[in-house]
């Protein structure tokens, strides 16, 4: 009994320095929004790691090998969502728009399976205490409400006083990856040619060599490029 009692206490010992390392080699994409299928990863790892520190009969080195194979598994697979959009769309769910000048969109309610008493808890949670407040509310894949508030009812910002040009609030991506999309562009009204025509303006011959390009309601364009130079600024803790 004793020495099965001892054989747990090193499984626990060696195998949440394992966890925690994998844990950190997946990235802050696993443990921030928590996508779904990042959640089946975490239920997954905790069902290998349960049993084997449940049972002392468990081969350990086997549980070791699968939570290093996890952790593989799931950083190929959310570098393959980054590469491959229609991929990371496909393992994941898709924005859905609940809430339009005020009014529920009842039918894409239902699809979520969302209640009116959920989406009137996740706006108290926004501080939004009365719907006809809101211009926009979106469902995000990690099942959070991103609300954009009616101009008469957002609080004055320095935009608002004249000091900077004023936001047009949403911008939609138009090319994603050297990519036009197209449903975007049609929704908008707009076509591949007057982009190109906007870019070739601005001294851009290649939509290769965009990341991504956004437009705003004032129609106004945003670029970022594929740029492997560019570094970020790693913040200290």
């Amino acid at each position: 009994m004793l020495l099965e009692l001892a054989n747990i206490f090193g499984r626990i010992l060696t195998i949440f320095p394992l966890l925690l390392t994998m844990t950190l080699f997946m990235g802050k994409r696993s443990i921030g929004e928590v996508p779904i299928f990042d959640f089946l990863i975490f239920v997954t790892l905790a069902s290998v790691t349960g049993a084997d520190l449940a049972d002392p009969t468990v081969s350990h080195i086997h549980t070791a090998f699968a939570i290093v194979v996890i952790g593989f598994f799931q950083k190929a697979i959310a570098k393959l969502s980054i590469k491959k959009r229609k991929f990371g769309k496909f393992i994941t769910f898709e924005p859905t728009v609940v809430i339009r000048d005020g009014q529920l969109l009842v039918h894409n309610l239902q699809s979520i399976q969302y209640s009116i008493d959920n989406i009137f808890q996740l706006l108290r949670q926004k501080d939004v205490f009365d719907i006809n407040e809101v211009k926009i509310g979106v469902i995000e894949a990690n099942g959070e409400l991103s609300v954009q508030k009616k101009p008469e009812s957002s609080s004055p910002s320095i935009e608002d006083l004249g000091i900077k040009k004023k936001s047009s609030g949403i911008s939609y991506p138009i090319i994603i990856e050297g990519d036009f999309q197209e449903e975007i562009l049609t929704e908008l009204g707009v076509t591949k040619e007057s982009i190109r025509l906007r870019l070739h303006n601005e001294g851009i011959a290649r939509t290769e060599s965009i990341f991504l390009c956004t437009i705003n309601n004032e129609g106004e364009l945003h670029l970022s490029y594929t740029n492997k130079d560019d570094k970020y600024q790693r913040i200290q803790h």
